[in-house]
């Protein structure tokens, strides 16, 4: 039977994603809203609409992309991060809820310092935190640095979406090397995962750059924490934020020690308390 209304599209759809989804009818309507320009409540009430042909084979490009563990945010363009609309494809990493918590430590921490800053996101592919955390902070001064020139493309189109071009500045780089001045907060959700262990979508989708952190996970923190001690402005209270896998706290956390051996070190545990930042500072 030929589709023609949102409600047999969504039927034919759904069926084809569950084996490939845990949400399949959600998935289903999410990206026939977005092929249609509704939100996914509104398409609830046109249920009994007709669709063009066009409008039915885009959706069911998308369910096929679908199909293949492709991330719903790479399939509509964007992602929702902090209250914030994002661009995202598949040259940046989707950015996740988990990585709220670093955002919302960086922006305590901001606020308790009053006085002008100049922070650092190390890593920055969609721009996700830099963009969130000078938002919400307006007299920082954010520099946001990524080894990928296709990452930083993508950063750069969120920057400019949330019109703060006066107040980042992107950087291609790797770590903290090409930062040109002493840095106040430096932040970054560096590559910490195990490949073998990673979700088959993402692993076949998201860019392994921004995913592997090597045999045990913590080759970027053996890297970015001596650097970092060494760019952290002095004389004045300054800071460092790292997200981090939740089995990985006691591990960085020596490593922050034996480069911080003065500072104040803690772990922030996530919603579902698990560890999920280590929070250095230093007076």
């Amino acid at each position: 039977m030929a589709i023609t209304t949102v409600r047999e599209a969504l039927i034919e759809a759904s069926n084809s994603l569950i084996s490939a989804s845990l949400t399949p009818q959600l998935d289903a309507r999410v990206l026939l809203a977005h092929v249609l320009g509704l939100t996914p409540t509104q398409i609830l009430a046109s249920f009994n609409d007709q669709l063009s042909t066009e409008q039915v084979d885009q959706f069911q490009g998308l369910i096929k992309r679908r199909s293949t563990l492709e991330p719903i945010a790479y399939l509509i363009g964007s992602r929702e991060f902090y209250g914030l609309m994002f661009n995202v494809d598949r040259r940046v990493l989707v950015p996740r809820p988990d990585t709220e918590i670093l955002v919302e430590q960086a922006l305590t921490w901001i606020k308790q310092q009053q006085r002008p800053l100049v922070v650092a996101d190390i890593g920055t592919g969609s721009g996700c935190i830099a963009v969130a955390v000078a938002k919400h902070s307006p007299i920082i001064k954010m520099y946001a640095v990524d080894l990928s020139p296709d990452a930083l493309a993508v950063a750069q189109s969120n920057v400019e979406r949330h019109g703060l071009q006066q107040q980042i500045e992107l950087i291609h780089g790797d770590g903290v090397s090409q930062l040109p001045e002493p840095i106040d907060l430096l932040l970054s959700n560096p590559p910490y995962t195990l490949l073998e262990e990673i979700e088959p979508g993402v692993r076949l989708h998201e860019p392994t750059l921004a995913l592997d952190g090597g045999p045990d996970g913590l080759d970027c923190y053996r890297q970015l924490l001596p650097a970092t001690a060494a760019i952290l402005r002095q004389g004045q209270p300054s800071a460092a934020l790292f997200e981090l896998g939740a089995w990985q706290g006691p591990d960085v956390v020596a490593l922050a020690q034996a480069s911080f051996p003065q500072a104040k070190i803690q772990l922030v545990r996530d919603l579902a308390a698990r560890d999920r930042v280590v929070q250095i500072e230093q007076a």
